[in-house]
């Protein structure tokens, strides 16, 4: 099976998490399985590139991080959430997809015979 460079998707990891914090907050083995899941394993994104997005996104004002207050055992989890300018962020990253895509599909041969 083919999968995805992390060269080629670098750009939308955080289009890729915000999507997933715009249903409902959630921390970072949950949405390495999210995404694991719903890319049918042809992107797996590396821990070190999550917790790197993670901190970035904060840093921007597009997430926040907050503590499990209901941990019953355990270390408690980092869970977060996404903020307005997050949602504001993930709009435009669509936008910037959707020009994105129309531009490169100019260059990528359908078939053959072309």
């Amino acid at each position: 099976m083919t999968t995805i460079s992390s060269d080629v998707i670098r750009g939308y990891n955080d289009t890729i998490i915000l999507f997933l914090l715009l249903k409902k907050p959630s921390y970072g083995y949950e949405i390495s399985r999210q995404i694991r899941t719903l890319s049918a394993e042809k992107y797996i994104i590396k821990e070190t590139t999550l917790y790197s997005a993670f901190t970035r996104l904060e840093k921007n004002g597009f997430i926040e991080s907050f503590s499990d207050q209901n941990a019953i055992r355990g270390k408690r989890r980092t869970y977060y959430r996404i903020t307005d300018a997050g949602r504001q962020y993930y709009h435009e990253k669509c936008e910037e997809w959707n020009l994105t895509k129309e531009v490169v599909e100019n260059f990528i041969q359908k078939n053959e015979a072309e």
